[in-house]
């Protein structure tokens, strides 16, 4: 099988696999120690609440991101379409998956534009940092963030999902300069995403220096990358190099922490394992913009559009409803209304 078809199959593959597996991490989000200090008395009206902020110059009417999930498919256009058409509806943000196999077969681009069904969501591109190694340069940052016509350009990095597949791609040396050069000269936000392990302080410090407008903590506790890649193993030695690391990675709620010592006035997208709502008021209790979820609303738009709405407005009454029940009336009140429990 060459590079180039190997591409499509994994994206066939990841998407099948997302669906029918279990692929869970062995970890937790962490969220599990928190809780919000109930106010009996909230002295608020539930439907006056402030679920609104403007953020990369695009105004936002609930703290929501569709994470970056899939595209280069048939099956992953109608799907990226969907979540489109529910992110227009209800005005929150949008990742699409990597656009690798776009920009090196032009005609899979359609499976990425989402403009015309979300001519107003926060969207964003979505490029391997690794691939900067690999003969990818600024220019091809452009054309990823030009072809969909997107707000910013989201860089992932996934060393353990590429450690973990046959001939992944595994040269992340000196990969912090480049990413400085793509945010040096991108006249566009970048924003530095794991795929579910996590971020560390140091690596967190490391990217804010090189000028990254955000981070995506995509912690542990959620999706792991290595149960999906050893669901996927071409034979027995690949599939038990990943199952290897069912546990591994940085919880999301310690990446959100972690993030927040390292660079305090970075904005911070939380994802990984966050299951509903009241894990997104959470993690805005504890630092973040947005709170991202990926499975529920892809098996919500694989069945329709109107599906991926309802999950949508269940999530942001979730996100009400916590709210409501701690006293804060706007997003940064939030913040101090949690208490740890061991």
């Amino acid at each position: 099988m060459g590079k180039d078809t190997e591409l499509v199959t994994r994206k066939s593959d990841h998407i099948k696999i997302n669906l029918e597996q279990d692929v869970r991490s062995a970890l937790t989000t962490g969220l599990e120690r928190f809780r919000f200090t109930h106010a009996a008395l909230p002295d608020l009206a539930l439907d006056a609440l402030d679920l609104t902020q403007t953020l990369f110059a695009k105004n936002l009417r609930a703290p929501i991101l569709i994470s970056s999930m899939t595209g280069g498919t048939q099956e992953a256009e109608s799907i990226n379409l969907r979540l489109a058409e529910a992110a227009q509806a209800t005005g929150i943000a949008m990742g699409v998956g990597s656009q690798r196999a776009a920009l090196e077969h032009p005609e899979q681009a359609p499976t990425f534009q989402v403009r015309r069904v979300a001519p107003d969501i926060l969207l964003f591109a979505n490029l391997g940092a690794v691939q900067l190694n690999y003969g990818y340069s600024v220019d091809h940052c452009r054309r990823a963030v030009d072809m969909i016509q997107a707000d910013a350009l989201i860089l992932h990095l996934n060393p353990l999902q590429e450690a973990v597949q046959k001939n992944g791609d595994t040269n992340f040396a000196g990969l912090a300069k480049k990413i400085e050069a793509v945010c040096t000269t991108l006249g566009a936000p970048v924003i530095a995403k794991e795929v579910g392990w996590g971020f560390s302080e140091q690596t967190a410090k490391i990217l804010f220096d090189c000028g990254v407008a955000a981070i995506d903590v995509a912690g542990a506790g959620g999706t792991s990358w290595s149960q999906v890649e050893m669901h996927r193993a071409p034979d027995e030695f690949t599939r038990q190099l990943a199952a290897t690391f069912i546990g591994w990675g940085i919880s999301t709620s310690d990446s959100i922490l972690n993030v927040r010592a390292a660079a305090p006035n970075l904005p911070i997208f939380a994802s990984g394992g966050i299951k509903d709502g009241l894990d997104i008021a959470k993690c805005l209790a504890l630092g973040a913009s947005l709170g991202g979820m990926a499975g529920q609303f892809l098996k919500a738009a694989a069945i329709s559009t109107e599906k991926a709405i309802e999950m949508i407005q269940l999530t942001k009454r979730q996100i009400e409803v916590s709210m409501f029940a701690c006293g804060a009336h706007n997003l940064a009140a939030l913040h101090g209304k949690l208490t740890t429990h061991s």
